[in-house]
């Protein structure tokens, strides 16, 4: 069984795909963007445990 670990972060609209792609070269899988109130969103992402 696979084992996860998770992170969770907001993301700039400013600067969206920057922050995306730094996470994916960190190895985490995007699993979700969800709106916050102050306008940016915030990221959940997934990735294997070590």
């Amino acid at each position: 069984m696979t084992k996860w670990e998770y992170q969770v972060a907001p993301v700039l609209n400013h600067a969206a795909a920057q922050i995306l792609n730094n996470f994916g070269q960190d190895g985490w899988e995007l699993v979700t963007l969800v709106p916050s109130p102050q306008g940016n969103d915030i990221a959940y992402f997934k990735r294997p445990a070590e």
